[in-house]
């Protein structure tokens, strides 16, 4: 009899160690909200550097961009000109936006953002010459919700080019830029824009003629945020 008591005691006994030792690897209910409250880094958003909300909300204020652009111009008779000046065009780009989105609760919700651009060119009409330039811009891009992104464009800057008489009568000249264009983010940081710009290139009166070159031009480009 004394025996049997002996083997249900140390049968107690095993099963309230077992019962310990299970509670003490069971995670305590406040690790488990925390650990559901605060996820990793890995699982954040990959484009939460550069955008304050989601995919077409707008840039972070710290937001850069690198773009790079290509396409044709067709030449005008305008402003005095006397000759059809057709390009062939390339760039490279630099921005940053200038604060974050701006007109939060209204119809022209955006970023204004700086950029410089590097910009060369081939003229094939009236004869061949070739045009460099580098020019700052402002551009407006809206915060339409989306992944379209509506833009407009203006840029002043200096320009080198061997084009002369009649329209042009030095190398050093100056530009003047205007466009509009719209972007389609591929993915959350890579867009591609189709562009319509206006350059006017002329010498504010340094050299004579001074007629310039007016240029409308086709421009596609791609432009890295990050």
């Amino acid at each position: 009899m004394r025996f049997l008591r002996k083997v249900g005691l140390l049968g107690c006994l095993c099963a309230v160690t077992a019962f310990s030792v299970s509670a003490a690897e069971l995670p305590s209910p406040s690790t488990a909200t925390r650990s559901e409250s605060q996820p990793s880094p890995l699982s954040q958003p990959p484009d939460q550097s550069i955008r304050q909300r989601g995919v077409g909300e707008g840039f972070c204020s710290t937001t850069q961009s690198i773009g790079f652009s290509a396409g044709a111009g067709y030449g005008l008779h305008i402003l005095g000109g006397k000759e059809s000046h057709d390009l062939a065009w390339g760039g490279i780009s630099y921005g940053r936006m200038l604060g974050g989105v701006k007109g939060t609760d209204e119809w022209y919700r955006g970023n204004l953002e700086f950029r410089t651009e590097l910009f060369s060119g081939t003229q094939w009409n009236a004869d061949t010459r070739w045009v460099l330039g580098l020019t700052p811009h402002l551009r407006y891009s809206f915060a339409t919700g989306t992944r379209c992104i509506p833009f407009v464009d203006v840029g002043a800057g200096v320009t080198a080019t061997n084009i002369r008489e009649p329209d042009l009568g030095g190398p050093f000249q100056f530009n003047l830029q205007g466009g509009i264009g719209i972007g389609w983010l591929v993915k959350d940081n890579l867009a591609v824009s189709l562009e319509g710009r206006y350059l006017h290139i002329s010498s504010a009166r340094i050299y004579d003629p001074n007629l310039g070159v007016n240029t409308i031009i086709g421009l596609v480009a791609l432009n890295w945020f990050f």
